[in-house]
C-alpha cells in the first residue's frame, strides 16, 4: 500500500511540474497569436520634425571598464545622421581601468570635430549603471536621452529613424530591435542570437502592438527625459533598472513604441561565463521587478488580460524552479510511476509536451523565418543546443530567482566585451576581462552525470522514447559545465598573474 501511495505521490508531483512548465509554454503561444494578429503593422509618427524643429538629443553612453569597444562606440556615434549642433555626447564612465583615459581622448577627438563631447567619470559606484545614467541626466541638455551600452554600433539612421514619434506627446520611448555582430563567431553566440531573436521580434513586438506592458530592453533606445522624470527618474534598487523603470512609466500613463523594422546592432558575450553573469543578472533582476511592480500593476485600471500578461512576463523565470524540480523528479517517475497503460501516457503526456516543448521550437522557427527569410533553416538546425542550453542553465538562473527572492544583495556584474565583429577570432586570453567565477560549474557537472545515468538506465530498459527525450538533460548540464571549467582552468593556467586582480 506504501508502495501505490509513494508511485502516485511521485507522479502527482511530476505532472504538477510539468502543467506548470506547459503554463509558460501556453504563455508562449498566446505571444505568438499576438505577433500574427499585431505584428505586421509598423508604427508611424503623427508627423515629422521639420529642419528647424529637431530637437536636441543626448547620446549617454554608459561605459565600465570597457577599453576595447570604447573607440568603435564613439566612431559610430560621431557618424549618426542628425544635426550635429542637436547631438550632446556623455561618455558615463564609472572604469577603473585605462578605459577612462580611452574615454577622456576620445570626447577630446569628438569636440575636435565639433561635437558637444564630455567624458563624466565617477570614481563612486553607487547604483551602478543606473547611478551613472542619473547622474549623466542631472546636467543633460536634451530633450530627448538615447541609451547605448558600449557593445553597441548603432547604424547611422538610428535618430532619423526614432525621433520623429515623439511629435506624439504621450510617447515615452522607442525601442529598436537589437541585432548581433558576431552571431556567427562560435555555437554559443548563434545559440544566443536565437533566443534573443524570439524575445525580441516575437515578444516585444506582440505585447508592444497589442497594448500590453512593454519593456526598455536597457540600450538601443530613446527616450523622453520628462518621461522619465516624472516616473521617478532611475532607481537601483533591482538589476534591471530598465525593466522597472518600463513598468513604472507605463503605470504612469506614458507610451512607448517598439520598431522592431530598425536594427541597432550589438556584440554577443562569447564565452559561457559571461553568458551566465549575464543571464543570472536578467533573471535575478526580472524577480526583483516582479516583487516592486507586480502589486502596482494588480492595483491599477488596465484591463484583466494586460494584467495577466504582465504577470505572466514578470514570474516567468520561476520557471527555473519548477525545472530544477523536474531534475529531482524525472528518476523516481521513471523507477516508481503508476502503470497507466499507452494510451493513459499518451493523454497525460502528450498535451504537456505539446505546450512546454513544441512551443519552443515553433516560437524560436517563426522568429527566424521574420528576420532570417533567407537563411532561417540553416539558423534552426542550433534549435536543439538552444533547448539543451536552456535546461543547463537551471542551475545558474535558479540560484538568481532565489537570491532575488530571499533578497540577496548582488552588484552588477559586467558582462566583459572583445570587440568581436562577424567570425573573425580572436584570443580571449589575450583579454584581461573575465567573468566572475563560482561554484555553479560544479552543480551542473554533477546534474551531468546523474541525466546520462538516467538516459542509460531508459536505454538498456528499453524505453527509448524516454531516453531520447531526456537526452537534452545531460547534454545540457555537461555543455554548461565543461565550457565554464574549460575557461577557468584556460584562464589560470594563462593569465595567473592579474586575473586575480579585477
Amino acid at each position: 500500500m506504501s508502495y501505490d501511495f509513494s508511485s502516485w505521490a511521485w507522479y502527482f508531483s511530476y505532472i504538477v511540474v510539468l502543467l506548470g512548465l506547459a503554463g509558460y509554454g501556453c504563455y508562449r503561444w498566446s505571444t505568438l497569436y499576438l505577433y500574427f494578429k499585431h505584428g505586421k503593422k509598423r508604427p508611424q509618427p503623427d508627423r515629422e520634425f521639420t529642419a528647424d524643429e529637431m530637437p536636441l538629443v543626448t547620446v549617454q553612453l554608459p561605459v565600465f571598464n570597457e577599453m576595447h569597444v570604447v573607440d568603435r562606440l564613439l566612431d559610430a556615434v560621431a557618424a549618426l545622421d542628425y544635426p550635429q549642433d542637436k547631438l550632446e555626447i556623455q561618455i558615463l564612465d564609472d572604469s577603473t581601468d585605462e578605459t577612462t583615459d580611452i574615454s577622456m581622448a576620445g570626447a577630446a577627438r569628438l569636440r575636435g570635430k565639433g561635437f558637444d563631447a564630455e567624458c563624466i567619470h565617477r570614481t563612486d559606484r553607487t547604483g551602478f549603471k543606473a547611478g551613472a545614467l542619473e547622474n549623466g541626466m542631472k546636467i543633460a541638455k536634451g530633450e530627448y536621452i538615447l541609451i547605448l551600452d558600449a557593445d553597441f554600433v548603432p547604424n547611422p539612421d538610428l535618430l532619423q529613424e526614432t525621433i520623429h514619434h515623439f511629435t506624439n506627446d504621450k510617447i515615452a520611448l522607442v525601442q529598436t530591435r537589437w541585432g548581433h555582430l558576431n552571431r556567427n563567431y562560435n555555437a554559443l553566440t548563434r545559440v544566443q542570437a536565437l533566443f534573443l531573436d524570439g524575445h525580441l521580434e516575437l515578444e516585444q513586438t506582440a505585447r508592444n502592438r497589442s497594448g500590453r506592458f512593454f519593456t526598455f530592453n536597457g540600450t538601443g533606445g530613446i527616450w523622453r527625459k520628462s518621461a522619465i522624470e516624472d516616473a521617478g527618474g532611475w532607481e537601483h534598487d533591482t538589476l534591471t533598472e530598465d525593466m522597472d523603470l518600463s513598468y513604472r512609466a507605463q503605470l504612469k500613463g506614458w507610451k512607448f513604441i517598439f520598431l522592431k523594422e530598425v536594427e541597432t546592432p550589438a556584440e554577443l558575450p562569447v564565452d559561457m561565463a559571461g553568458f551566465k553573469n549575464q543571464q543570472h543578472r536578467w533573471t535575478k533582476g526580472s524577480i526583483q521587478c516582479c516583487k516592486k511592480c507586480l502589486p502596482s500593476i494588480w492595483r491599477s485600471k488596465y484591463p484583466l488580460a494586460v494584467k495577466l500578461e504582465a504577470t505572466a512576463h514578470l514570474t516567468s523565470n520561476f520557471a527555473y524552479l519548477l525545472l530544477i524540480a523536474l531534475c529531482f523528479l524525472i528518476y523516481p517517475k521513471n523507477q516508481w510511476a503508476p502503470d497507466l497503460g499507452t494510451m493513459g501516457r499518451v493523454l497525460v503526456d502528450f498535451p504537456i509536451f505539446f505546450f512546454a516543448s513544441i512551443s519552443v521550437v515553433a516560437f524560436y522557427t517563426v522568429a527566424q523565418i521574420a528576420i532570417n527569410p533567407k537563411t532561417w533553416l540553416k539558423e534552426i538546425c542550433y534549435l536543439p543546443l538552444l533547448l539543451a542550453l536552456g535546461i543547463g542553465m537551471a542551475v545558474n538562473n535558479a540560484k538568481a530567482v532565489i537570491e532575488a527572492i530571499v533578497g540577496h544583495e548582488t552588484g552588477f556584474v559586467r558582462t566583459p566585451k572583445y570587440g568581436i565583429e562577424g567570425q573573425k577570432k580572436m584570443e580571449i586570453r589575450k583579454s584581461r576581462y573575465k567573468a566572475i567565477k563560482s561554484l555553479t560549474p560544479i552543480f551542473e557537472l554533477v546534474f551531468g552525470f546523474f541525466f546520462l545515468f538516467v538516459v542509460l538506465d531508459a536505454a538498456i530498459a528499453g524505453n527509448w522514447p524516454s531516453a531520447i527525450l531526456l537526452l537534452p538533460f545531460p547534454v545540457g548540464f555537461f555543455y554548461t559545465s565543461l565550457s565554464s571549467l574549460k575557461q577557468m582552468v584556460s584562464l589560470e593556467q594563462f593569465m595567473p598573474a592579474f586575473l586575480k586582480k579585477d
